[in-house]
C-alpha cells in the first residue's frame, strides 16, 4: 500500500511516523509457560483477606508526581525515546510522571504486589493499567482507590457501553485506557481463501500450522462462543470442559503448534504458524511492518473484547494527580494521538473524529475505530468467581505445560 503525505504539522506528523513503525504489540507475555509461572498465577487466584486495607492518605497538593505502571509499548514514544503527550501532561500540570512497563503480565504483576496490597502499603505505583477481570478481583480484595469523578470532568467522553459494567458498577474504581479483539488471523499468501471460524483452524491442511494464546480467556473465549457458547452469559463447567477438550485434543493431535503470548508474531512472521488466535493490534502492527500479509477477522460466532483500564492502588498517595492524567488522556485529540501509535481501540468518543485529521486511514480502521456491527461480533468474557478462576485457569495451564 502506497503510504499518504505526511501532515504538515510537525507534531502530528511524528505521531503517524511513530504509529506507521510501530514494532511490537503491547501484551508482552510470558512466552513457553513453566512450572513457576504456572504455580504464581494459580496462587495469583488466592481470595484475599477477610480485612480490606485502608485507603493512603492523599499528598497529591505537595508532591506533583505519578507513578505510572503499564504494560510494554502501549503508549506514543518518539524517537528519542520520550513520551510526547506525557510530556505534554507535565508542561500543562507541573506533574511528573515516572512511567514503567512493569506489566508484562495480569497475574506475575498481580503476584509481585498482592502482599503488599493487602497490608495497604505504597506498591511503588500510582496508576496500574490491567485487564478487566484482573481489575476486577483488585476490587473484589479491595485493593484499589474510589476514583473522584469530579475530578475528571472529560469522563463524559468515555463510551457509553463502558461507562457501567459488572466488575466496576458506575466506574467508581476504574477507567478504560486501551481495548482490543481476540480473533484469528491467516497468511493471504498461503490461504487464499481465508477462514471464517475457529474450526477451519482445525482442518486437516493446517496441522502444525497453528497457534493460539496464552491468555485463557481469549482462547477459550473463542473456542467456546466457536461451540454456541455466550460468554458473557450463564454458562458453567459444562461449557468450559467441553472447550477445553477440545483445545487438549487439537494440541495432543499436533494440530496447534504453539501456545504463546506475543511471541506468537514470530511464529506468524517466520511461517511457522499460518493462522492463528491473535490480538488485533498486533495485526494492524505487523502488516505496517511486515507488507499487507495477514487477515484479522473477529469470527462470525464471536470473539473476545477486553479493556486494559487504569487503577489507583490503595496505598498510593497521589490519587488526585492520576484523576488529572486520567482526564488529560480522556481528551479526544490526546486519545487520537495514543491510538495512532498503540492501534487498540479508543474508549474515548470524539478521538475518531480528531484521528480524521492525523490519517483518514487510521480514523477509518475498524480494529481501532470500530463501528456498532464489528462490536456486535465480539463479547466480553463473564466475570468469574475465585473459585472458577482456580479451576479454570489450573485446567489450562495444564494444556501449556503438556504442549
Amino acid at each position: 500500500m502506497k503510504p499518504r503525505p505526511l501532515p504538515a504539522d510537525p507534531m502530528i506528523a511524528q505521531l503517524v511516523r511513530q504509529a506507521r513503525a510501530a514494532t511490537m504489540g503491547r501484551r508482552t507475555l510470558l512466552a513457553g509457560a513453566g512450572g513457576g509461572a504456572a504455580a504464581l498465577a494459580l496462587a495469583a487466584c488466592s481470595t484475599g483477606s477477610a480485612t480490606k486495607p485502608t485507603a493512603a492518605p492523599d499528598e497529591s497538593d505537595s508532591s506533583k508526581l505519578v507513578r505510572w505502571d503499564n504494560w510494554a509499548l502501549y503508549i506514543d514514544v518518539d524517537d528519542a525515546g520520550n513520551y510526547p503527550t506525557l510530556d505534554a501532561f507535565t508542561a500543562e500540570t507541573g506533574i511528573k510522571v515516572e512511567y514503567t512497563e512493569a506489566v508484562d503480565d495480569n497475574n506475575t504483576y498481580f503476584g509481585k504486589v498482592k502482599d503488599q496490597l493487602a497490608l495497604g502499603q505504597d506498591i511503588g505505583a500510582d496508576a496500574v493499567c490491567l485487564t478487566d477481570w484482573m481489575v476486577g478481583r483488585w476490587i473484589r480484595f479491595g485493593y484499589t482507590q474510589e476514583l473522584d469523578q469530579a475530578n475528571i470532568p472529560n469522563l463524559k467522553n468515555l463510551i457509553p457501553s463502558l461507562k457501567d459494567v459488572g466488575f466496576d458498577p458506575g466506574r467508581k474504581m476504574s477507567v478504560p485506557w486501551q481495548g482490543g479483539f481476540a480473533g484469528i488471523c491467516w497468511n493471504k499468501e498461503k490461504l487464499p481463501n481465508g477462514l471464517a471460524s475457529v474450526e477451519e483452524l482445525w482442518g486437516p491442511d493446517l496441522k502444525g500450522r497453528v497457534g493460539v494464546l496464552s491468555e485463557m480467556r481469549d482462547t477459550m473465549g473463542l473456542i467456546m462462543s466457536d461451540m454456541g457458547v455466550d460468554i458473557a452469559g450463564d454458562w458453567g463447567d459444562d461449557e468450559y470442559f467441553a472447550a477445553i477438550d477440545m483445545l487438549e485434543k487439537q494440541v495432543s493431535d499436533g494440530q496447534v503448534r504453539n501456545i504463546k503470548g506475543n511471541a506468537y508474531k514470530e511464529d506468524l512472521i517466520n511461517g511457522d504458524t499460518l493462522a492463528a488466535i491473535v490480538w488485533s493490534g498486533d495485526i494492524v502492527q505487523l502488516n505496517a511492518e511486515n507488507g499487507d500479509k495477514w487477515e484479522f477477522v473477529v469470527p462470525d460466532k464471536g470473539g473476545t473484547l477486553w479493556n486494559d483500564n487504569f487503577l489507583v492502588p490503595i496505598g498510593s498517595p497521589h490519587k488526585a494527580n492520576v484523576e488529572k492524567l486520567i482526564d488529560f488522556y480522556y481528551d479526544p485529540a490526546v486519545a487520537a494521538e495514543v491510538a495512532a501509535y498503540v492501534n487498540y481501540i479508543t474508549p474515548v468518543a470524539g478521538a475518531k473524529e480528531a484521528a480524521m485529521a492525523i490519517d483518514p486511514e487510521l480514523a477509518n480502521n475498524q480494529l481501532i475505530f470500530p463501528d456498532e456491527t464489528t462490536l456486535a461480533k465480539a463479547r466480553v468474557f463473564r466475570t468469574l468467581t475465585g473459585a472458577e478462576e482456580q479451576k479454570y485457569d489450573a485446567a489450562f495451564q495444564g494444556i501449556l505445560l503438556g504442549s
